[in-house]
């Protein structure tokens, strides 16, 4: 496991002088994986992308909030009366 470890530190070291910087990254997740308690075989199946390509139209000022959508069926509740707001009840 050791030998494997040393291996892919060895190549992760060469990506990165040669800056190729995205497959540093992976054989650095790689190592990650191993060491956490992955197998090897697992650690290779896996790619742990950290970044997620953005939506279009999501850039801008509040744009990046979802979009709540109701349910089936639903029907916003009535509109208060007008002419009874800021009134309270008397008992």
């Amino acid at each position: 496991m050791t030998d494997t470890i040393a291996d892919l530190q060895m190549r992760m070291e060469a990506a990165a002088a040669a800056l190729d910087f995205e497959e540093a990254r992976r054989l650095r997740d790689r190592i990650a994986l191993i060491r956490g308690g992955a197998s090897e075989s697992e650690a290779a199946a896996v790619d742990a992308v950290a970044l997620t390509r953005q939506r279009p139209g999501s850039m801008g000022l509040g744009t990046s909030q979802q979009r709540v959508e109701p349910r089936a069926g639903w029907r916003p509740p009535p509109k208060p009366d007008p002419m009874t707001q800021g009134h309270r009840r008397r008992r």
